[in-house]
């Protein structure tokens, strides 16, 4: 299923809670982080992966570091405590709607 615009604005939090979610068990590389959010319908391209995962670490949600593999660089992004607390916080909230939502 192929996203339009106005559904990319409807599920953008939902593509962060989920990177949240996998950051804070291990690090994730982007590469990885796409096909995971690919294997759960939200397809997209790395110029619209990548765009997220900056403005998350910009904003503190993550941290990243480049690892050295052979001849190559990845950047892995992990969760900060600070991250760690809004994906705690937004789970209570996620919990709240899916509740509202199954109601109907």
């Amino acid at each position: 299923m192929a996203l339009t615009t106005a559904d990319k604005d409807l599920y953008s939090g939902l593509i962060r809670l989920h990177i949240l979610h996998h950051a804070t068990k291990e690090p994730v590389v982007g590469l990885w982080m796409m096909e995971e959010l690919a294997r759960h319908g939200y397809k997209m391209s790395t110029g619209t992966l990548y765009p997220i995962l900056h403005s998350m670490e910009t904003r503190g949600y993550l941290r990243s570091k480049i690892q050295r593999e052979g001849s190559t660089s990845r950047r892995h992004y992990s969760a900060t405590p600070l991250g760690k607390k809004a994906l705690k916080a937004a789970l209570l909230k996620v919990r709240e709607l899916y509740g509202e939502l199954l109601e109907q």
